[in-house]
């Protein structure tokens, strides 16, 4: 029987589950690794391919999940995660938020293992508070459009409380702000896969309203950095992870041809319904409970992104 724990990251071939999936193996883990590529990707594990500590299972884990053998640790990670994936697929994504967190923990509980689910600062909707705390509860439109990803991560999280109170399952929830890098999806319609690729295609930045509404962007590899750490304490309530620095969206529409060194116009379209104003979490938790703080700086990441997608592009065509 192997020594090396094993960890199940359901999402696995999306953009934080295959960045999860990399980080967990280079600790040592074997992970089985769960997506049903309604929006993930298989290039996004393909250089997983061979590695014997690494197992791909194509399921919806909105239904029965077995796994033979020990499990430590269970990371629900699946889920549409941009405006234009839940608005198409709004019943998907509340089952995933519901039925699929229900299964995950129900395996956890049968393995006796961890349990980490991954919510979103879209828990705080349109916020009133600001930066915003855990403590925070939210200003939520329970029947807007958004409403299918924001009640489903609303609910992923009651759910596990739930399990944690009920059934005293390891639990943590992790409270993810807007994370870029390498393997987005360019079409997602999420504000940095979204201006990149205008900008590396030739094509005008559209910002939403007049921009000034505030987004705070993490790498990548910080934030699996922060969610591995949680995934190992001891701590049950919501943590935020995400970076503080606070950037309005038309300084990051600048930023972008800046540092693509590509002119385009900028263009303004009118401003979604329920889209929040500001966004900024505040880490003190993080940085007391875990040590935790981000270390790539803007410039850096946002220059590894661009060169990702300029291959990303470039193989494409």
């Amino acid at each position: 029987m192997s020594a090396k724990k094993t960890a199940v990251v359901t999402g696995a071939a999306g953009f934080l589950g295959s960045h999860l999936s990399d980080r967990l193996l280079a600790e040592g883990y074997k992970v089985i690794g769960i997506d049903n590529l309604l929006t993930g990707d298989l290039r996004n594990i393909k250089h997983l391919e061979g590695n014997t500590d690494f197992e791909y299972i194509q399921q919806d884990v909105t239904k029965h999940i077995h796994i033979p053998g020990e499990v430590h640790l269970v990371y629900h990670f699946a889920s549409p995660a941009s405006p234009i994936d839940y608005l198409e697929l709004p019943i998907q994504t509340l089952k995933v938020g519901s039925l699929g967190t229900h299964n995950t923990l129900g395996l956890a509980k049968a393995k006796n293992a961890t349990f980490l689910v991954a919510s979103t600062s879209e828990t705080y909707g349109d916020p009133l508070e600001h930066p915003q705390k855990e403590t925070y509860w939210g200003n939520v439109n329970p029947v807007g459009p958004r409403c299918v990803y924001d009640e489903a991560k609303r609910f992923a999280e009651a759910m596990t409380m739930g399990y944690l109170r009920a059934h005293k399952v390891d639990t943590k929830i992790v409270r993810i702000f807007n994370t870029y890098g390498p393997r987005m999806r360019l079409n997602d319609g999420r504000v940095v896969p979204a201006f990149i690729g205008q900008a590396l295609q030739g094509r005008p930045l559209t910002v939403f309203g007049d921009g000034s509404q505030t987004r705070s962007f993490c790498y990548v590899s910080d934030l699996i950095d922060g969610i591995y750490k949680l995934s190992q304490s001891s701590y049950h309530e919501p943590v935020n992870i995400g970076n503080p620095r606070e950037m309005t969206v038309l300084e990051f529409a600048k930023a972008i041809l800046k540092h693509t060194g590509i002119e385009q116009p900028i263009i303004h379209k009118e401003l979604p319904t329920d889209d929040p104003k500001v966004r900024q979490p505040d880490i003190t938790l993080a940085r007391t409970l875990l040590g935790w703080e981000p270390k790539v700086d803007f410039e850096d990441g946002i220059t590894r992104t661009i060169a990702y997608f300029r291959d990303f592009l470039a193989i494409k065509s």
